[in-house]
C-alpha cells in the first residue's frame, strides 16, 4: 500500500476480496494534506512501514535510499528519492515481471503531477528556493531520464493544494508530460525556480499540523 489515506477500511476490505496480505506501507514522502493511514495499517495487518532515509519519522518504519529495490513476489519496486516538494520524497519505479523485464509504471508521489509538479514551500523555513532547485534535479535528472512510454500515476489531481495546474486525469505518461506540462517545457533552472515559486495556491494551516502528527511528533 503507497500513500494511505487515515480510513483504512477500504484498503483491507480489498486485500481480504483478493487473498491478499498487506505486507509493505510505504510513503512517498510525509504528507501534508491529510493524516496518514500507515501506523494505522500497520497495527491492523503486521505490515512494515517504509520511508525515505532523510524523514526522520518518531515511530518504528524501515528507511530506504535512493536505488534501493523492494521486492513483492513478481513485483519489484526501485525507490528513486525525488526530493523537491520535500527534502525525503521518493518516487517507485514498478516493475511486474510477470509482463516483462522493464519498468511500466512510476508512482510519482508529490513530485511529478499530470499537468503540474509539486509546491516546494511547504516546510515554510526559507527553505524553498533550495528545494525547487532539487525539484528541477529530480525532474530533469531523475524523472525525464526514464522512458516516454513510462505511465505516471502521481499521488493527486486537480482540486490538491500540493501543487498548482494539476490536471483531473489522475494519471499521464512520462512523454505527455515531456511535451505538454508547462514546468517541464522550460529549459534552464533558474526559469524553473521561477516558476515553481510563483503564485502558489495559499497554504492550509492544517498542512502543518498534519507533518508534525505524520511524523510523530504530536
Amino acid at each position: 500500500m503507497v500513500d494511505p489515506q487515515q480510513e483504512i477500511e477500504s484498503y483491507l476490505e480489498a486485500a481480504a476480496g483478493k487473498r491478499l496480505a498487506i505486507t509493505h506501507v510505504i510513503e512517498t514522502h510525509v504528507q501534508a494534506d491529510h493524516l496518514s493511514g500507515a501506523r494505522r495499517l500497520a497495527e491492523r495487518t503486521g505490515a512494515t512501514i517504509y520511508l525515505h532515509e532523510l524523514a526522520g519519522a518518531r515511530f518504528p518504519h524501515r528507511p530506504v535510499k535512493d536505488g534501493e529495490e523492494l521486492t513483492l513476489g513478481n513485483v519489484a519496486m526501485k525507490v528513486l528519492h525525488t526530493p523537491g516538494h520535500t527534502p525525503e520524497g521518493i518516487s517507485l519505479l514498478v516493475t511486474d515481471r510477470t509482463r516483462g523485464p522493464e519498468p511500466w509504471f512510476i508512482l510519482t508521489g508529490d513530485t511529478l503531477f499530470s499537468g503540474g509538479v509539486g509546491r516546494p514551500d511547504l516546510l515554510g523555513d526559507g527553505s524553498e528556493a533550495r528545494l525547487a532547485e532539487q525539484l528541477y534535479e529530480s525532474l530533469f535528472g531523475t524523472l525525464l531520464a526514464l522512458p516516454d512510454h513510462l505511465e505516471v500515476y502521481p499521488a493527486h489531481f486537480s482540486g490538491s493544494a500540493c501543487g498548482k495546474g494539476l490536471s483531473g486525469k489522475p494519471g499521464s505518461t512520462i512523454g505527455f508530460e515531456r511535451r505538454f506540462n508547462p514546468a517541464l517545457r522550460l529549459t534552464g533552472k533558474d526559469e524553473f525556480v521561477r516558476f515553481a515559486l510563483t503564485d502558489l495556491p495559499a497554504q492550509p494551516e492544517v498542512f502543518a499540523v498534519n507533518r508534525r502528527r505524520n511524523l510523530g511528533r504530536e
